[in-house]
């Protein structure tokens, strides 16, 4: 042991906030400040009155020691009660919540800071805490059992990660507690102005402990994900969880909770193999959505549950938002608000017809008539005029830009936190050769909301569109599987195989343009797609039908009018698509 350092045993509470990154994205001086606020008003008063020290502050976390488990547990009850009667009254998007590990162990002494196993299990047993909750060591807990009048829950035996030996832990939450309870109420709640769910605890059917912070750490990591779609009303974790244990009626739960739709599931545990279900439910008519199972090896329980958050979430952004459209489009056209307007427009917009976009424009344009500051609105018509210029239908193609530019820039003016507003923005700036500005606010997009499939494909076109069609592949793929069902996933097959194409892999390229014509056969540009792959494979007759196709479906389609959709495409691949269309017999004009 190096000189001057000791070792003894301890208390060590490891704390830290719950969606740190994001509240600070949204405002970081009030989140800072609130934070500072909190430390010195009610946590570290606490802390002293129950014989506590802070070790360390790290940003959003803290690290703190006690004399006794008794003084460490009390204190990190009173604070968190003190938190949630702090936090009641602010809206729910500027409540600062803890979660707290606490572990009795052998710690090394450095001056005045602390290192060693017993450390870093505090600190993975504060990432199994739920918000507002704690997570003690069975070690701890046997110290306080007798002592301290709070129910704890037995979470069994943990692997816990860089540590040799499972941990035993055990969970107090302030809905066990009595601190805080489920509200109810006999009349429902009502619906709020955009889309609401609640993701229900998944059931944790292998009877095996383990398998119950797996199920409930994927539940918040959906709740999670969700809550980053600036279009969606997300329950939050702690009522989603009043309903953990308990046979549900998801009429009851979109009652109570004030909700349209609720997600549920399931976990189950077999030998070495994780089976996981979900479903999501229109709250009010019991009607099944969507419902996918998923079946997988479990090596790192972790990077599993990240994978099946990220599947999961992004089956939900895609399919709750289709239900949208979908139920907007049914409605009858009088007394329709800005949200069924908008929906209206991009139920429209998918259908990738000139006469579908023209209808879209029109109802957006009426939506921001009632909402001028309306954000995706403006959005959708940057959306549209990204596709018209594409597919050839604008008349003007640089004024289409101009204007799609300027209504992408001012969905971001009004709100830049939402991944779809950056999203259609780099798609515009791409079909503007503004290759630096298209990657950075592409990038920025999966960022703000990594389980959208749209943005993969946009920064995957981008890179395409610039030259890079090794680096476009493997995002598209992402694309694809992030949501299969994608009203645009005939443009995600459609990129993909054109970069196959550019990188003469031209038995991938024909599949894929199978598969965009299979998603969306009267388009003409995966037909002309297929035409070209089939025409440098050497297939002359397959290449001059798919053509023929491509034709019937657009007269005008030539040489010239693929140059004026796709003239900004990187040089060498636009020779190459157009020596492949004059191959086929393409006219040049």
């Amino acid at each position: 042991m190096a000189k001057g350092t000791q070792r003894r045993l301890a208390a060590i509470v490891a704390t830290d906030v719950v969606g740190y990154s994001r509240l600070v994205r949204a405002d970081e001086e009030g989140t800072i400040a609130a934070l500072k606020a909190l430390r010195a008003d009610l946590i570290d008063p606490k802390l002293a009155e129950h014989n506590g020290r802070i070790v360390k502050l790290m940003g959003d976390g803290m690290l703190a020691e006690f004399p006794s488990v008794v003084d460490a547990v009390r204190a990190a009850v009173a604070t968190q009660a003190a938190l949630a009667e702090h936090n009641g009254d602010l809206p729910e998007d500027k409540r600062l919540k803890f979660r707290v590990g606490i572990n009795l162990g052998d710690v090394v002494i450095d001056g005045d800071d602390i290192h060693g196993d017993g450390v870093n299990v505090a600190a993975r047993l504060e990432a199994m805490a739920e918000p507002g909750g704690i997570c003690i060591s069975g070690m701890v807990y046997e110290g306080v059992r007798d002592r301290i009048d709070e129910p704890f829950d037995d979470l069994g035996e943990q692997e816990v990660k860089n540590i040799a030996r499972p941990v035993r832990v055990w969970k107090w939450s302030p809905t066990a507690s009595g601190k805080a309870g489920r509200v109810t109420s006999e009349e429902p709640l009502p619906l709020p102005d955009k889309p609401s769910i609640a993701v229900l605890p998944f059931d944790n059917m292998s009877g095996d402990p383990e398998q119950e912070y797996f199920s409930d750490g994927m539940t918040e990591d959906i709740i999670t994900a969700l809550s980053r779609l600036r279009w969606l009303f997300v329950i939050a974790r702690n009522s989603s969880f009043t309903y953990k244990g308990r046979a549900v009626d998801v009429k009851e739960v979109g009652h109570e909770m004030g909700v349209r739709y609720v997600l549920e599931g399931s976990v189950r545990k077999s030998g070495q193999r994780v089976r996981v279900t979900a479903q999501l439910i229109e709250a009010d008519t019991g009607n099944h959505i969507w419902a996918e199972r998923y079946d997988r090896e479990l090596t790192d329980i972790f990077d599993l549950q990240d994978e099946l958050t990220e599947a999961i979430s992004g089956k939900v952004d895609a399919e709750l938002a289709a239900s949208e459209r979908q139920q907007a489009h049914k409605k009858a056209t009088t007394d329709l608000d800005a949200w069924e307007l908008y929906q209206r427009g991009m139920w429209h917009f998918y259908k990738f017809s000139k006469d579908d976009f023209s209808e879209a424009r029109r109802l957006l344009q009426l939506a921001l008539e009632r909402v001028p500051e309306f954000a995706n609105a403006h959005a959708g018509l940057a959306f549209i005029a990204c596709e018209e210029s594409v597919l050839g239908y604008a008349q003007d193609r640089a004024e289409t830009l101009r204007q799609g530019l300027h209504d992408a820039e001012a969905a971001m003016a009004m709100d830049d936190r939402d991944g779809f507003n950056h999203y259609v923005l780099g798609r515009v700036c791409t079909l503007l050769d503004d290759r630096d500005r298209a990657i950075s606010v592409l990038e920025n997009s999966i960022d703000l909301n990594p389980s959208f499939a749209p943005s993969y494909f946009g920064l995957g076109f981008a890179l395409y569109y610039f030259g890079g069609a090794e680096e476009a592949i493997p995002l598209m793929d992402r694309a694809i599987r992030l949501s299969p069902h994608d009203p645009h996933r005939w443009t995600f097959y459609l990129v993909r195989g054109t970069a196959n194409f550019m990188l003469d892999q031209l038995d991938l390229a024909i599949t894929d343009a199978k598969a965009a014509i299979q998603a969306k056969s009267d388009e003409y540009f995966p037909h002309l797609h297929l035409a070209v792959a089939y025409g440098l494979s050497g297939r002359t007759d397959e290449a001059r039908v798919a053509g023929d196709h491509a034709c019937k479906i657009n007269p005008d389609l030539s040489v010239a009018y693929i140059s004026a959709s796709l003239g900004g495409l990187h040089a060498p691949y636009l020779d190459k698509f157009f020596d492949a269309m004059r191959l086929v017999g393409m006219p040049e004009e």
